[in-house]
């Protein structure tokens, strides 16, 4: 076990904590499969913005997480890709 997992796993312990990172679990799944598209592709975060009519500016603060996108965003990059969004509450 890396030492990263080691912490958080002491770090989930700990309730407040717990709470936040569950809260952040979804925002964090989303960014990552962004970014896994994005690299799939070896599209460059200024290649993705403008293949959906935005800025590098905005792709960078989505793949950092300061930025919470919505559905639109998502449905957005499917298109783009010819995908589709799946959602499923379990």
């Amino acid at each position: 076990m890396s030492d990263f997992r080691k912490h958080l796993n002491e770090k989930l312990q700990d309730e407040e904590f717990k709470k936040e990172w569950d809260n952040l679990e979804l925002r964090y799944a989303v960014i990552k499969q962004l970014i896994k598209i994005r690299n799939s592709y070896n599209l460059s975060q200024a290649q993705l913005a403008e293949k959906l009519n935005t800025t590098q500016a905005v792709i960078s603060r989505i793949e950092n997480g300061t930025v919470n996108i919505g559905i639109d965003f998502i449905d957005k990059l499917a298109k783009a890709f010819n995908k589709r969004v799946e959602i499923n509450l379990v």
